[in-house]
């Protein structure tokens, strides 16, 4: 069964917020491993003022940073004796590509799932869809700091 947080529970578990903070919602499938994460694009966002005037485009760096927070929000949801809240740092992104442009409207549906764990260290694929299509992809490996 599947475990949804708010934006609010996500909140307790990164410390990104306004405007920075790229995940409205997360869906746990299963604990620790794989789940997904939900980003309502708007024209309210800051990044569209000059990331295209007259053509509003999401960029693709913050596309790969909305994967990135989901995977760190569903590492520390499956976290639940923490004395601390703990940190989550890049450490590398590979195999990235970016396959069609995330306007305002959009509904970005971050789908992430680990594939290696070695301590603090975790890798992660990724991939970020619109209405079912893929828009972008990575692989990414982050720290988790106590």
């Amino acid at each position: 069964m599947s475990e949804v947080y708010t934006v609010e529970q996500i909140m307790e578990f990164l410390p990104h917020r306004y405007p920075f903070l790229l995940v409205d919602r997360l869906t746990v499938e299963e604990p620790g491993v794989k789940g997904f994460g939900l980003k309502n694009v708007t024209m309210n966002e800051e990044f569209f003022q000059g990331h295209f005037p007259g053509n509003p485009v999401m960029p693709g760096v913050l596309q790969i940073e909305a994967m990135a927070q989901t995977a760190g929000a569903l590492v520390i949801a499956s976290m639940k004796d923490l004395e601390k809240k703990p940190g989550v740092f890049f450490m590398s992104i590979d195999g990235v590509k970016f396959r069609k442009p995330v306007k305002p409207g959009d509904q970005l549906i971050m789908h992430v799932e680990k594939i290696k764990e070695r301590g603090k260290v975790f890798v992660f694929k990724g991939q970020s869809e619109v209405d079912g299509k893929v828009v972008s992809e990575a692989e990414f490996t982050a720290m988790i700091v106590l």
